[in-house]
């Protein structure tokens, strides 16, 4: 699991030196106060560490310059306790380079209705000192979050804890690897994409090596590595006949195996975050990973099949903002429909290559033929994914701009036994509907490849999207198709 807790959000207030020292001193008190208590709730996944009172130009642009040199340090949260002229924020805020929350709440929860007086009004400003720095970050163009309510609210933590997993997400990909083993599938349009505009907007690398460089790592396993990575296997898993000891297939379970450990060899002396295989080129391996990809993802690498970058590193992305939450995360893709007017609904699967970070049962160890690759047989787990909501992700390079787009869905259990198919599977309904959500997905140009959740909302991604400045777009429980249609129009004008 990656453990966010070693990641830092800065807590910051704002004031000024107007009110006196014991006005200052008050101030001080309930920003710890605050974020200790931020820093303790258990749904924070990030600590929250407290910063001294700003209140001048030089002590923002201090703290700002401190915060972009921080390596743990994922975002600010901001929070004006009384008045804060906010043009001692400009150089502050043109310097900071990482996520921005600006909590709208106040100490006390309640008026303190037979005691309030005018020092109490003094020192609770933040109703109106908010604002104020709200005006400059709005005049600045500065995307950030903004959370009004109490900090004791349970509300209030949830789009707290929501944000906190966005910007540990984009803090993951800066200066993130991620390797292709071989190009894309030949002739794809989808999985295509800049990679050059990727690395400047993103801050993650994308770069390919040969499968033959995979190889040769592969070919450097030992036999007691694959040994102890059987017995794994053996533990974790309902092995069929064939692959097990003795079985007329085991052999092919080590050369799974032997994949396995070879890749993520590769990864960790690479320091790669995912990775990316394509059927196409399979060179010196004896099969197509399928397992290995399988157990990679579960570890919390990004992957995708055919080449696919811009998902392998989405599945890492949100693989890290859900550490820790029920559900799992996986590479996806619409395999096919069941378009029965009384239960329409989508068939997920790949290939190979789901993640059993959301089986709904201990997964079976199969062999069966792919069909495509030229290879030998390959090993997989078969499984089904649980019911429950979920949303679909998929990021799609557009020209002139790159897009996030997001389908929220409910996955549902399946209605009859799926013997004969070898892959692991979910079924869900896209909302609004079959026909809307589809559709929709189709006129925003979404991609065959996803990044599936059980695990995140829509609002992580949306979040995550303004962290990334890039266009976000949601079919969701209120989409209309007009409207979705208008939005798309609207944003081809905002994006020229």
């Amino acid at each position: 699991m990656i453990n966010l807790k070693t990641l830092e959000v800065w807590f910051i207030t704002g004031s000024q030196d107007l009110y006196g020292e014991e006005t200052l001193h008050q101030v001080a008190e309930h920003s710890k106060t605050i974020s200790a208590y931020l820093n303790e709730e258990d749904r924070l996944p990030v600590t929250v560490v407290y910063k001294p009172t700003v209140k001048s130009t030089a002590e923002v642009t201090a703290v700002m310059q401190e915060a972009n040199n921080a390596t743990n340090c994922i975002g600010v949260m901001t929070w004006m306790h009384t008045f804060s002229p906010a043009k001692m924020w400009i150089n502050g805020l043109k310097i900071l380079n990482k996520p921005l929350l600006h909590f709208h709440t106040q100490f006390n929860r309640d008026i303190p209705w037979s005691t309030i007086d005018m020092d109490f009004m003094n020192l609770n400003q933040s109703a109106h000192g908010d604002r104020e720095f709200g005006f400059m970050m709005t005049r600045m163009r500065i995307n950030r979050k903004v959370v009004v309510g109490h900090w004791q609210d349970n509300e209030s933590l949830s789009k707290i804890d929501g944000w906190m997993r966005a910007a540990a997400g984009w803090h993951d990909w800066q200066g993130a690897r991620f390797v292709r083993f071989g190009d894309n599938m030949r002739y794809v349009a989808v999985t295509e994409g800049d990679k050059v505009e990727a690395e400047t907007k993103f801050g993650y690398s994308v770069n390919t090596y040969g499968v033959g460089d995979l190889v040769a790592v592969v070919n450097q396993v030992s036999e007691e590595q694959i040994d102890e990575l059987i017995a794994i296997y053996e533990d974790e898993y309902t092995l069929v006949d064939s692959l097990q000891k003795g079985g007329t297939q085991h052999q092919s379970l080590r050369e799974a195996a032997r994949i396995e450990i070879g890749i993520e060899t590769f990864l960790v002396n690479g320091n790669f975050k995912g990775f990316t295989t394509t059927f196409e080129d399979l060179h010196g391996l004896v099969q197509l990973p399928g397992i290995a990809a399988q157990r990679l993802m579960t570890k919390g690498y990004g992957f995708a099949g055919e080449g696919d970058w811009k998902t392998a590193a989405l599945v890492r992305a949100m693989k890290v903002m859900g550490s820790g939450l029920k559900g799992g995360t996986s590479f996806m893709e619409d395999y096919t429909y069941h378009f029965n007017p009384d239960n329409r609904m989508v068939l997920g699967a790949h290939m190979l290559e789901i993640c059993e970070s959301i089986s709904d049962a201990k997964p079976s160890c199969e062999i069966h033929p792919l069909g495509i690759g030229g290879k030998a047989d390959p090993v997989r787990l078969v499984f089904n994914s649980g019911p429950g909501p979920a949303i679909n992700a998929s990021v799609v390079d557009m020209g002139n701009r790159f897009r996030l787009l997001v389908n929220e869905v409910m996955a549902v259990t399946s209605f009859n036994p799926l013997p004969m198919l070898p892959v692991a599977r979910v079924l869900w309904k896209p909302y609004p509907n079959m026909h809307t959500g589809c559709a929709a997905w189709i006129l925003a140009g979404g991609a065959h490849h996803t990044c599936y959740s059980q695990s995140l909302s829509a609002d992580h991604l949306e979040d995550f999207a303004e962290m990334a400045g890039i266009e976000y777009l949601l079919i969701g429980k209120d989409t209309k198709i007009n409207q979705f249609k208008n939005e798309l129009r609207w944003n081809e004008i905002a994006y020229k």
